[in-house]
């Protein structure tokens, strides 16, 4: 049975790389299309984010973010807006697990299947607490080093539809971003010759980087998510813990902030 250190060393790739130029020069420019158009120009919107609430008068830790704000006035309409936005991160998933099919690798071979439901389950919530208590505590140090913004993962109002849009915007981030992130790109990269780690470190950086809008903690916070929910994926090869583990970090964090912003000292 693996071990701690064994964990941390690179597993060979079960991917041989493809040598014909052509199709080579096709996954590069399939890779530069998907992420210019999901989460590679959330990371360029990102740093600009960043960039202006660095220009502010107002300190980094006094300004606050939402990740879930009301996008209209009226409600119905509002409620459209976020289910849109719902449909957009699915559709990026999507996006990513069609072409890893079209390319001939099966989702079966990405860890996309109903096979082992329980065991997934199960390594979902323990990788959920692995990520998420850490995470919250250093999101506090950030806090308290002026590093970081006040993130308020619900601005939404409350109505009846408020939760679940908020379940359901926690699961689509998961699956948009394991899917595209984990699944899609560090594949692409083995076909193209990379190594387990480079191709590691290549999608944590992105993933820290479409995250800096919250500030150097999620930046941090957010690589090192990165690397440990892809060197999971690399040695068990089951994409459903990840995205399991993500939409729990991401459900509490939603619907606790809703639920408690404004009744805890410690959430203001």
């Amino acid at each position: 049975m693996d071990g701690p250190r064994a964990w941390l060393r690179p597993p060979p790739s079960p991917i041989a790389p493809v040598t014909d130029p052509r199709e080579r020069r096709v996954l590069r420019l399939e890779i530069l299309v998907v992420l210019a158009v999901t989460l590679g120009l959330s990371a360029l919107r990102s740093g600009l984010s960043l960039l202006d609430a660095l220009l502010q008068p107002v300190p980094l830790a006094e300004q606050q973010v939402a990740l879930n704000a009301p996008a209209a006035q009226v409600g119905l309409v509002d409620l459209a807006y976020q289910l849109t936005r719902v449909l957009q991160l699915v559709g990026w998933g999507v996006l990513g697990a069609y072409l890893l099919v079209r390319g001939g690798i099966a989702l079966r071979r990405v860890g996309l299947d109903a096979t082992r439901p329980g065991r997934d389950a199960l390594g979902a919530a323990g990788l959920a607490a692995l990520i998420g208590i850490p995470g919250l505590g250093l999101y506090f140090v950030a806090r308290a080093l002026g590093v970081s913004l006040q993130i308020a993962p619900s601005t939404l109002t409350e109505t009846w539809w408020t939760l679940p849009v908020l379940i359901l915007s926690a699961l689509a981030n998961s699956w948009a971003e394991e899917v595209v992130m984990v699944a899609f790109l560090i594949t692409r990269l083995r076909q193209l010759g990379w190594s387990e780690n480079h191709s590691l470190l290549a999608q944590s950086l992105l993933r820290g980087s479409y995250h800096l809008y919250q500030g150097l903690g999620g930046f941090v916070g957010n690589i090192v998510m990165g690397l440990v929910f892809g060197r999971v994926w690399q040695r068990t090869n089951r994409l459903w813990v990840l995205v399991g583990a993500h939409g729990l970090i991401d459900i509490v964090a939603f619907t606790g902030y809703a639920l408690l912003a404004g009744r805890v000292s410690w959430l203001s």
